[in-house]
């Protein structure tokens, strides 16, 4: 993955959510970008706007970016005042900023990302041979949502399943790791896909709904106890072998980090659940400056061409991603086979739904 190359210049402490400024390396632009743009982003975003060749390239365009992080369901309660863009991690966030901040839509949607979960081998390994995954490429495969959630359901242990009892790290309730689905837009969207599961493949729309999805919502989360707030700590932890078996992440922080080589990843595994939600990177512009740059991500050659290499998915393109990718198949589902893209609930439902997940 690549590494976030920048300064830290200020932690920004709201309603429990930190965002931290990323200025990156745009500074040294500024004698050559004419607009200085001010945007806040999800984390995942923050190697992209700190990479020298983004850099470069937007500051040929005229832009200078100055990139604050924070969770995207936290966004909602920063003051953007002054602003020129928000640039959440999902449609359902970017369309509640937007109707807060009067923002014209469509909104520019310049990438996305579906989300999957990483494990080392041997719990990969473990869960096949119970039955709630496949492992139908090398270093990857299949989480199978109805067993997985059924095996949540009933508090099932690793020790409890097949194979487990050759590894000493899997102990304890079965679950996979996720961010705080209040703050953090990798979390909430994990229960929108399990919601969406365990709603008989129906979206949760009603309060019916919320009742019934909402003891099975309220485990897959409770049993994490405290939550990071960012998907980048996360995949961290996990990289440097402090991290749960099962976790979370953005395909774009895997694919990225597989720039990188294949000898970085240790015995990394990528499965992609069979039902899941995508991250649809959307950009809220509050000003003109903000939707010309958020237009200016989806139809350059050059950024869209970076974005890949962040291991992001072009809008209305599969062929950029796939050329990109085509050496790391074997951890990489290119064409999302067998993978199904849940319908997210709406901003008042998934927070609601994540108020009650986390008691």
């Amino acid at each position: 993955m690549r590494r976030i190359v920048g300064i830290v210049l200020a932690v920004l402490l709201i309603g429990g959510v930190v965002a931290a400024v990323v200025e990156g390396r745009q500074a040294e632009d500024e004698g050559t970008a004419t607009k200085t743009v001010r945007a806040v982003i999800g984390s995942e975003k923050a190697a992209f706007f700190a990479d020298r060749e983004v850099v470069d390239a937007l500051a040929a365009k005229g832009y200078t970016v100055r990139a604050e992080t924070s969770g995207s369901w936290a966004m909602e309660e920063l003051d953007l005042e002054g602003y020129d863009l928000a640039f959440p991690s999902s449609q359902a966030p970017a369309d509640e900023l937007a109707d807060k901040h009067g923002a014209r839509k469509p909104l520019p949607r310049p990438f996305y990302s579906p989300l999957v979960v990483v494990a080392h081998r041997s719990a990969a390994q473990v869960l096949a041979a119970g039955g709630l995954a496949t492992l139908d490429r090398s270093r990857g495969g299949t989480l199978k949502m109805g067993a997985f959630l059924e095996a949540a359901r009933a508090d099932r242990t690793w020790q409890q399943l097949e194979g487990a009892e050759k590894h000493g790290e899997l102990t304890g309730t079965l679950y996979v790791s996720t961010t705080d689905p209040e703050s953090s837009n990798s979390g909430a969207l994990y229960l929108a896909a399990a919601s969406y599961v365990a709603n008989g493949n129906r979206v949760v729309a009603s309060e019916a709904d919320l009742d019934g999805t909402a003891p099975l919502m309220r485990k897959l989360v409770q049993v994490q106890g405290a939550q990071k707030s960012s998907s980048d700590a996360a995949f961290l932890d996990f990289t440097s072998g402090v991290g749960e078996p099962l976790v979370l992440v953005y395909e774009s922080q895997v694919a990225a980090l597989l720039k990188e080589g294949v000898g970085s990843v240790g015995d990394l595994t990528v499965l992609y659940p069979d039902t899941t939600a995508t991250s649809d990177h959307t950009v809220v512009p509050l000003t003109g400056e903000g939707r010309a740059l958020g237009e200016l991500l989806a139809t350059d050659p050059e950024l869209r061409r970076l974005a890949v290499a962040h291991g992001f998915r072009p809008q209305g393109a599969t062929a950029e991603f796939t050329e990109a990718t085509e050496a790391d198949t074997a951890f990489l589902n290119q064409q999302l086979t067998g993978v199904r893209q849940a319908p997210v609930p709406t901003s008042e439902v998934l927070r609601e739904m994540a108020r009650r997940a986390r008691g």
